[in-house]
């Protein structure tokens, strides 16, 4: 990263679709997906955030990782390739492929979001990478997505597999709940902090009365995962 005096500097847009070799008809394209809410409160001069472009990615990304799936493992089941999407478009995943790329530092953040550690923070960083996702569609076509996203989910498949992190840790305790005739188990709320934009839940499960795992998260879906998941190591299931 470029620094002046010590501090580092955003990487331009043109500078980070060389680096990670992209081409770009119209950089504004990629310049508006790098560009969070929180510049253009901040900047007069820019015209729009990339909350549009991450509601297209999002499209994108489910329609190619599925047809992707699909092709990859021909005798897989469909509810293990349902299972499989969903980690690979989740927010974690999705984060993690936005540091493989160093996305964090070609973010346009405004001076406080930066302050507050904005470009590392999973939430910004998986809905920067929906995006781009999203303007590498509208500039190009959708095989230039499959072009750079391919190359990253067959090394992210290989991990959620060896690592059996496609298996959903809440369908895997209301399985295990039920069996032993307990019935679903149930997610109550223990704190929510944080601001809109940084918000932290603490979410704890309640299985026939008692109380289990915990887990903490910028949303309530992964709150409740988390916690989910430390209940079946409590437990010891799966």
């Amino acid at each position: 990263m470029n620094t002046t005096q010590g501090l580092p500097l955003e990487e331009t847009p043109q500078q980070f679709a060389h680096r990670v070799k992209l081409t770009f008809e119209n950089i504004g394209l990629l310049s508006r997906a790098l560009t969070h809410r929180s510049y253009v409160n901040e900047h007069k001069e820019a015209i729009e955030d990339n909350e549009r472009l991450e509601f297209l990615g999002d499209a994108v990304l489910d329609f190619l990782v599925g047809a992707w799936l699909y092709n990859r493992f021909p005798e897989m089941a469909e509810g293990h390739l349902t299972r499989l999407r969903a980690a690979l478009v989740g927010n974690q995943q999705l984060a993690t492929f936005a540091r493989q790329i160093d996305l964090g530092q070609a973010m346009r953040l405004g001076r406080g979001e930066d302050d507050n550690g904005g470009r590392e923070r999973p939430a910004l960083l998986g809905s920067t990478f929906e995006a781009l996702i999203g303007a590498i569609y509208l500039d190009q076509d959708v095989s230039a997505v499959q072009l750079f996203l391919e190359p990253l989910l067959e090394s992210a498949v290989k991990h959620i597999l060896s690592q059996r992190h496609d298996q959903d840790p809440k369908s895997q305790l209301q399985e295990w709940s039920q069996a032993q005739g307990y019935g679903p188990p149930h997610y109550r709320i223990v704190s929510d902090s944080g601001p809109d934009h940084d918000k932290c839940f603490e979410i704890e499960v309640i299985i026939n009365g008692v109380t289990y795992g915990r887990g903490q998260g910028s949303s309530k879906h992964i709150a409740a995962k988390l916690a989910a998941k430390a209940t079946l190591e409590l437990l010891q299931v799966g």
